[in-house]
């Protein structure tokens, strides 16, 4: 099954890559009176928003992979700065979080490709 989904990966990593990072970004620049009541931490959703977006590129790691982690991580920089003009709160916080979140998602593609690759050797 890992097998599978890590080809699969290989196939729409730019489309997942691409469509998370829409959503992010409509999600965080989208204007709102009240932020929706959602479980958990503020900073949890980042963390786990910014994972989903560099998971498919660190497992895929394409020749600039590492580039890709340094776009996301100043691209929420960026949107952090932008947020106050629509209606939201920028904190730099956020961007600690997403950028932790780039990392985990290192940290995972690297176990993923550790289990896929003693998966097939055995």
């Amino acid at each position: 099954m890992l097998t599978f989904l890590i080809n699969i990966n290989k196939q729409y990593w730019r489309a997942l890559t691409l469509l998370v990072l829409a959503l992010i970004t409509l999600g965080s620049l989208f204007p709102v009176e009240h932020l929706p009541a959602a479980p958990g931490s503020d900073k949890t959703h980042h963390l786990i928003g910014y994972c989903a977006l560099m998971l498919p590129v660190a497992i895929r790691r394409p020749k600039y992979w590492l580039a890709f982690a340094l776009f996301f991580i100043a691209w929420s920089g960026l949107i952090e700065v932008i947020q106050p003009y629509v209606n939201r709160y920028g904190e730099w916080l956020d961007m600690l979080a997403n950028a932790c979140g780039v990392l985990i998602a290192i940290f995972i593609s690297q176990i993923l490709r550790y289990l896929a690759v003693r998966y097939n050797t055995n």
